[in-house]
């Protein structure tokens, strides 16, 4: 089994300064920011019964 990924940015300040949530309650997943001081916690819900659907009809027209 591989590491989890872990965030580029905070979701709330947009901020990079991210450190894992060393907090006796935190379970994985859990994040903390130091620029806004707010914890948040990632978590994978599953995979969409019907995949990824372009609802466009395609790319650029020329």
């Amino acid at each position: 089994m591989s590491e989890r990924a872990a965030p580029f940015y905070c979701p709330y300040c947009g901020d990079e300064d991210l450190r894992p949530s060393e907090a006796a309650e935190a379970s994985h997943g859990a994040w903390e920011c130091a620029a806004c001081n707010r914890a948040f916690q990632l978590k994978f819900l599953g995979l969409l019964a019907r995949g990824v659907q372009r609802t466009d009809p395609g790319g650029d027209r020329i």
